[in-house]
């Protein structure tokens, strides 16, 4: 494969999350956009911000490509783990916005640059990178987040598959999934301490 089919794949497959968690972000209220359903906290809004943030950092001063988008939460001084949750003054549309413009800066970046320019991450154990690994990096830490948000939607409202389109799960009503469920129980509980 030539380097701009391999940019193509790259940019398809982050358009893919990308319009995987615009998904399943879409129709829910504030409330649930917000509430934490983890013990450490996790919530759909915070996991939003946090990639469009990681995407952001990534794709812009490891190459010289400045965002020029204000991440308060990464400044000195930031609540740790501000980046992970949304503030009463952060609106949901401002941080779908974020995430907007994040991928916006990555194509752009991946569009402009060869994949084997050289960028710095001062933070890595070897901080001298190329595209290539920046882009490979973003790219599972995107699709971890993503399923992040599968689950988290599932237990607000039980909504869950890949895509509109393709639900990539058996097609079977809410009775058959119970008893589904259920059989899983039960076989773990063959194994309860």
């Amino acid at each position: 494969m030539d380097e701009l089919g391999e940019k193509d794949l790259y940019l398809r497959y982050l358009g893919q999350l990308h319009e995987a968690i615009e998904w399943k972000l879409d129709g829910l209220g504030e409330y649930d956009l917000r509430r934490p359903l983890t013990p450490t906290g996790t919530n759909l809004l915070g996991l939003a911000k946090h990639v469009a943030s990681v995407e952001l950092g990534y794709a812009g001063e490891p190459f010289g490509r400045p965002h020029g988008v204000s991440l308060p939460w990464f400044e000195p001084g930031a609540e740790e783990n501000s980046d992970l949750w949304a503030t009463e003054d952060e609106t949901s549309a401002e941080i779908m916005d974020l995430l907007r413009r994040a991928l916006a800066h990555v194509t752009e970046t991946i569009t402009a640059l060869p994949l084997d320019a050289e960028g710095r991450v001062p933070h890595w154990v070897q901080p001298e990178v190329t595209l290539r690994q920046v882009v490979t990096h973003l790219l599972v830490e995107v699709a971890r987040h993503a399923g992040h948000i599968d689950l988290v939607r599932e237990l607000i409202d039980g909504a869950a598959g890949l895509r509109p389109e393709v639900a990539n799960l058996p097609e079977r009503d809410r009775h058959w999934w119970q008893r589904y469920r259920e059989q899983v129980q039960e076989s773990a509980d063959r194994f309860r301490p």
